[in-house]
């Protein structure tokens, strides 16, 4: 019997209509979520990216501003670019398009942004809220992968959540947000020994390593929901996951798609982050 379907694409159509609903009334009362995107140089994947932040920005009402900046911009230009924006009253979420030039260090830059207004998530201040369990603008992958199991009727508590791959965007976050569902966590990497054998306990795996097709039917306990964060482009031009689809679908009990699984939840998750940043900021619960 093959897996019933977790379709990132819907659950994030429905999110998307709660939020017009919310900033439609925010609107009535003269307020309207502002969010940055600021890109350095001109890398393909983060222009298609910058324009879909852009489009959704647009589609919901939100005031959105694109600042494009050449790949030579200097570190001091950039970190003065974003005081300008953490001072802007009109701007709740700013947002630096990764990955920076090489001679930009990622850190300076997302230490700098204002905490109040870190709708990836990324600054420390952030992460350690997420630590701790304190409330925190969640990264935004991570914070899709958990909307996707609630609205999906799937609860981690009590479950054994197998999570592959370490990264900080999306694997030791989702492991925290997976704890504070009371999920028991199982933290895999390159060095696991014997990977799919943990892979097999998992009531919950969570597969984010940026490695084609990595994860077959074998890794696979019967039943299992599998959340395939990957996103990977193949040599015939076509999209695949981290989870070889095909060949577990009829493992798993739930599984997402690439495309259209975990991948539009993504930018949905931001502009939740930005809408909660613009409530936080005007005293609204």
């Amino acid at each position: 019997m093959s897996a019933q379907i977790i379709s990132g694409k819907e659950i994030s159509e429905s999110i998307r209509q709660e939020i017009r609903t919310e900033v439609q009334h925010l609107q009535e009362r003269g307020i309207r979520p502002g969010l940055v995107v600021i890109l350095v140089g001109e890398d393909p994947a983060s222009q298609v990216y910058v324009r879909n932040k852009a489009k959704a920005c647009e589609e919901l009402g939100y005031h959105s501003e694109v600042i494009r900046v050449p790949a030579d911009t200097t570190r001091e230009a950039l970190l003065a670019l974003i005081d300008q924006y953490n001072a802007d009253p009109a701007i709740h979420g700013i947002l630096v398009q990764l990955p920076l030039p090489k001679h930009i260090e990622e850190k300076a830059v997302i230490d700098r942004i204002a905490v109040a207004k870190d709708v990836d998530g990324f600054h420390p201040v952030s992460v350690g809220n997420l630590m701790i369990g304190d409330d925190a603008l969640l990264p935004c992958t991570p914070a899709g992968v958990i909307e996707m199991l609630r609205r999906s009727g799937i609860s981690p508590a009590g479950k054994h959540a197998v999570v592959i791959g370490r990264s900080n965007i999306v694997g030791k976050p989702v492991s925290m947000l997976l704890l504070r569902e009371n999920a028991t966590v199982t933290m895999c990497h390159s060095r696991t020994p014997d990977l799919p054998q943990v892979a097999r306990q998992a009531d919950i795996l969570v597969v984010a390593v940026g490695v084609a097709k990595l994860v077959k039917r074998d890794w696979v306990k019967p039943g299992a929901v599998v959340i395939d964060v990957g996103m990977n482009r193949l040599d015939n031009g076509k999209l695949a996951g981290d989870v070889d689809y095909e060949d577990t679908v009829e493992t798993a009990g739930w599984i997402t798609p690439v495309p259209g699984g975990v991948g539009p939840m993504t930018i949905t998750m931001l502009m939740a982050n930005t809408l909660k940043a613009c409530k936080r900021a005007h005293g609204i619960d």
